[in-house]
């Protein structure tokens, strides 16, 4: 695949708003899984570093393993961040997303692990997305998708379950949870914390299903297919240019279908992401006469993100969302 990464400004905005330490930056402790004290935790990309900030808070020493600016499925581990993982007292990750975290967690055999797609279930909604409409040979574009990401053998999954909030609800339970077994003497601020974070989440899928009420359309099209769980939730038809590879060059079958799905739901909006090249989602809205506009599956968080948190992040998609689909 591709690397792609955000501009070196970006990463230090990134880094500055998680208030995060590398891997490889992380102190050294004394082989317990701690350092100065705290549980050290290691997150395998954003939105597990989220779920590890809010429910850890300062009774852990966070550390990630993909740096900002970073697109997380392209990450590779170093062997020395391989041996650092053996010495943390709890990894979070999402399992299939990035095999080199796989094969990296496999080898170092960390004291405890948080697997997030072992806390909710994870469906295909690759080739659900791309042959939905029966378009020409879209089922084997998304094939290609499925490819990209290489998860671990089962192609079909979709791994972006941290935007649907419930879906991340119940991801943010399992890890409290894990936090709880991984350093007890601190259960009682984790499970405080964990509630805590899963209240605000139910409150934005509430604004979520309110938000989109009345809407004139139930049709989006974007770059690539990362709001097949959102779409499900909120009953609403994820139309990706790619599949679940953002990189992939959609067929001539594929964009074709996209002109008459766009003409026949009344699409009004293109949407482009703020860690990939925006040049084929940009093309298409010119050739259809559509606007452009922004809708972040938050695989990180940058100086372009429009907001500072996944919270933020996700009321902005729903913003976004609400203008595209004429919602009142």
């Amino acid at each position: 695949m591709n690397i792609r990464r955000l501009r070196p400004t970006t990463a230090l905005v990134g880094a500055a708003a998680l208030g995060l330490t590398t891997l490889t930056a992380c102190s050294t402790n004394a082989g317990d899984g701690r350092t100065d004290g705290k549980l050290d935790v290691v997150a395998s990309f954003y939105p597990m570093q989220f779920l590890a900030q809010r429910i850890g808070g300062s009774a852990v020493h966070l550390s990630s393993l993909t740096k900002p600016g970073v697109e997380p499925h392209d990450l590779e581990i170093s062997p020395r961040q391989t041996a650092d993982l053996s010495e943390a007292g709890l990894v979070v990750y999402l399992k299939g997303l990035q095999p080199s975290v796989d094969r990296a967690i496999a080898q170092a055999q960390p004291k405890q692990v948080a697997d997030a797609a072992s806390y909710t279930s994870l469906e295909d909604h690759g080739t659900e997305v791309e042959g939905e409409h029966g378009h020409g040979d879209e089922g084997e574009e998304g094939h290609d998708g499925h490819e990209g990401h290489d998860h671990s053998g089962d192609a079909a999954a979709d791994p972006h379950i941290w935007l649907d909030p419930v879906r991340y609800a119940q991801v943010a339970k399992g890890v409290g949870k894990a936090l709880e077994k991984a350093d007890p003497d601190h259960a009682a601020a984790y499970k405080k914390n964990t509630t805590a974070l899963v209240k605000e989440l139910n409150t934005l899928d509430q604004d979520f299903r309110t938000g989109l009420k009345g809407r004139s359309s139930d049709t989006f099209i974007t770059t690539h297919a990362a709001f097949g769980y959102l779409a499900e939730r909120y009953g609403l038809r994820q139309e990706a240019i790619s599949g679940l590879d953002p990189e992939s060059e959609p067929s001539p079958a594929r964009v074709k279908g996209l002109h008459t799905i766009a003409k026949k739901d009344k699409v009004n909006t293109v949407f482009f992401e703020t860690l990939v090249s925006d040049r084929t989602a940009r093309t298409l809205a010119g050739d259809l006469h559509l606007r452009t506009d922004v809708l972040d599956p938050i695989e990180g968080i940058g100086s372009k993100s429009k907001g500072d948190d996944y919270i933020q992040v996700m009321r902005a998609n729903l913003k976004a969302l609400k203008r595209a689909l004429g919602a009142k």
